[in-house]
């Protein structure tokens, strides 16, 4: 519920007091960015401070809320050490060397006991700016945003980041691309339909800095892009500095945190993962990842081992018995190669079972009635089974429309009816609902129809309408289905050719602070109510959440009352507003802007 002021301030302004508010506060905001903005090139500065006085409109609306001296009393959260500025709960570097190197099991998720949490805010590093809209922040971070060298220096011959003053600069070459992502790309669309919509979705496994995923986007392809925290520790958080969807993560012991049939592709350059370990127990979670007829890219070692053995540094007898067992793992997957040239190899998944040679003695198949089961579950050395066909014609899970047409067709995992408790007509409901939401959301953030917001992470996706309802080439929605939610609706997402992945909120997400522009929490605390600390989900969300981000919770009035309570000690500002139906509906929206602060502001952040 909204605080009211008190009652000399419910007079109402004149157009020219008002005018003079607006000026005064952009003037406020242009001057903290000069102080505090980027340093790159000429235009990078009044760039920031454009985008900073935009940042204005939404600020300013959320001011009226302020925090008199008859609310209750509210704990105030101090800023964490300087050293938590990159801190990773769940992928700390000093937890992650007590676990075991065997199969990358020490690079997984491992997340710190209950009285090891901290229970501070992580500062931004000093000199952090907003990063530059979309596409400019593909090719440039500032430095200052993520301060890490090590990928300039120790890997400068790679080429992947190049340090420019105070700018990263991002050339898309380098070892993985050597003749530009962009031909890369061109050479692998020859043979892969990246230009119709029919490959919408694609995972980048051992990702770099995501250089692949970021082209993509040309095409109109999103790519889910992961890499581990190592020693080269900055992958990932350059990769969502440049706008890109990536999460922290690896292929070790436990099954990737994505349903069944999700991929139309998935990817690996150079990506250092030795595919025929376990008894090609990776290509055997790749393909259950893989949905029929999509498309498994190699590129690098050992495919040409022939001409580059000498390079790579290995022997040649070595590299040929691991081409020999990946081309003889691919037929047990029923995949077909459709490609081979230079250091790239292609293969397909056929479409269905029908296409295969039938029962083959080496193949143990998954038990299905636990497939959708991976949430820290240990990958299995079987064979995901195919869905059902009727013929040989016929696309197994079924066939998808071309994107965007796809986004909004009805998912054949809701047309088959295999999905209990979703029909047709509430898929088509649950669409028209979330278009009324986020048009009202705009009415109130008015930025959300700008470029100002590129990363969103939606906590409780549902079936993915609230993602579908804010497509745009301008952002990219990372959509989150809780594991503890009622329904597993994950699989539609991907049909609809949206991006996402299976999380508990009562643990930290794998990703850096900072990450994302906006986050929507849609009934987040009524499903956790009873399983973990709103205070804690509430500290995560403030870890991922950038500097001047903006949050939007939607959930019943008494939670949100609680929720406002807890942020207005992390220093955000807020605003509650009724349910667009009206105000006796019960359900509320709380609007929440982060403001800004970075290391060593402790005079700032406590006023």
């Amino acid at each position: 519920m909204a605080i009211k002021g008190n009652p000399g301030d419910n007079r109402s302004r004149g157009p020219a007091s008002i005018v003079f508010v607006v000026g005064l506060c952009c003037f406020f905001y242009l001057i903290g960015v000069w102080q505090r903005g980027g340093f790159g090139k000429g235009n990078s500065r009044a760039l920031q401070i454009t985008k900073k006085a935009e940042d204005c409109s939404i600020l300013s609306n959320l001011e009226y809320e302020t925090h008199h001296g008859d609310q209750l009393e509210v704990k105030q959260f101090e800023p964490c050490g300087e050293q938590y500025v990159d801190y990773t709960p769940c992928h700390d570097q000093k937890r992650a060397m007590t676990f075991p190197k065997e199969n990358m099991n020490f690079r997984e998720r491992h997340c710190p006991p209950e009285e090891e949490k901290l229970h501070c805010l992580i500062p931004a590093p000093k000199g952090y700016i907003t990063p530059f809209p979309w596409p400019k922040s593909r090719d440039y971070v500032p430095y200052a945003n993520a301060p890490h060298k090590s990928l300039t220096t120790e890997k400068a011959v790679q080429n992947w980041v190049r340090y420019e003053g105070d700018l990263l600069g991002f050339p898309g070459s380098g070892t993985q691309f050597p003749y530009g992502v962009d031909a890369y790309i061109d050479q692998l669309a020859s043979v892969i339909p990246m230009d119709n919509g029919t490959v919408r979705t694609a995972l980048d496994t051992g990702c770099g800095v995501a250089s692949w995923g970021a082209y993509l986007f040309k095409k109109n392809v999103i790519a889910m892009s992961f890499a581990p925290r190592d020693s080269d520790e900055a992958q990932v958080q350059f990769a969502l500095e440049r706008g890109v969807p990536a999460v922290i993560g690896v292929l070790g012991t436990i099954k990737l945190p994505f349903p069944l049939r999700a991929f139309d592709m998935v990817h690996c350059s150079h990506c250092l993962i030795r595919w025929t370990t376990n008894g090609g127990l990776y290509m055997m979670e790749v393909d259950r990842v893989l949905r029929p007829g999509g498309y498994w890219i190699l590129s690098g070692s050992p495919i040409n081992w022939r001409t580059n053995y000498q390079a790579w540094q290995r022997p040649k007898e070595e590299m040929e018995e691991e081409q020999r067992m990946i081309e003889e793992m691919a037929e047990l997957l029923c995949w077909e190669k459709k490609y081979e040239k230079d250091e790239i190899a292609i293969w397909r998944k056929r479409v269905n079972y029908e296409y295969c040679s039938g029962p083959d003695s080496r193949v143990t198949l998954c038990d299905h009635s636990n497939s959708e089961n991976v949430w820290y579950k240990k990958m299995e050395a079987c064979v995901t089974p195919y869905p059902e066909t009727t013929n040989s014609e016929q696309v197994s899970g079924g066939e998808l429309k071309p994107f965007p047409e796809r986004l909004n067709a009805i998912p054949p995992r809701i047309a088959s009816g295999s999905l209990p408790g979703v029909s047709i007509e509430s898929f088509q409901e649950d669409n028209k609902l979330w278009k009324k939401h986020v048009k009202a959301y705009k009415r109130v953030n008015k930025l959300l129809d700008t470029r100002r917001y590129r990363n969103v992470l939606d906590m409780n996706a549902g079936l993915g309408s609230f993602a579908a309802a804010l497509e745009s080439s301008k952002l990219w929605v990372m959509n989150v289905m809780p594991t503890i939610a009622e329904r597993d609706t994950l699989g539609v997402l991907y049909d609809r050719g949206l991006i996402g992945i299976y999380h508990d909120w009562c643990e930290a997400f794998s990703t850096y602070p900072r990450s994302y522009d906006l986050i929507h929490a849609n009934g987040i605390f009524s499903l956790y109510k009873d399983k973990c600390s709103a205070e804690d989900i509430l500290l995560e969300m403030d870890r991922i959440l950038r500097p001047e981000g903006a949050v939007i919770f939607r959930d019943h009035e008494d939670i949100l009352g609680q929720v406002k309570t807890i942020v207005s000690g992390m220093r955000w500002k807020t605003k509650m507003v009724d349910h667009e139906d009206g105000p006796l509906i019960p359900k509320k929206v709380l609007f929440a802007v982060k403001k800004y602060w970075v290391v060593g502001d402790n005079s700032t952040i406590l006023r």
